[in-house]
């Protein structure tokens, strides 16, 4: 059973995901990840392989699918 760690919500969606990494100084974005999100607040949960499985894509030496420039501001 699904209890959000957020708001204590109950409810859940399956959701393909993207998120943004910082790794070694470097932003890498991973998309279509598989998350559970919470109905009520929607704080995104993986499960532990899902997590282990971006972690050795985004260390690896593979190739990216795809490249974008971003903006970058600094909030002072």
């Amino acid at each position: 059973m699904f209890t959000c760690t957020v708001c204590h919500a109950q409810e859940c969606r399956n959701e393909l995901v993207t998120e943004l990494f910082q790794i070694d100084g470097q932003y890498v974005l991973v998309e279509r990840i598989s998350a559970v999100v919470c109905a009520r607040c929607g704080e995104e949960s993986f499960v532990r392989g899902t997590t282990e499985k971006i972690r050795l894509l985004v260390h690896s030496r593979a190739e990216s699918t795809n490249s974008i420039a971003m903006p970058v501001f600094e909030f002072a």
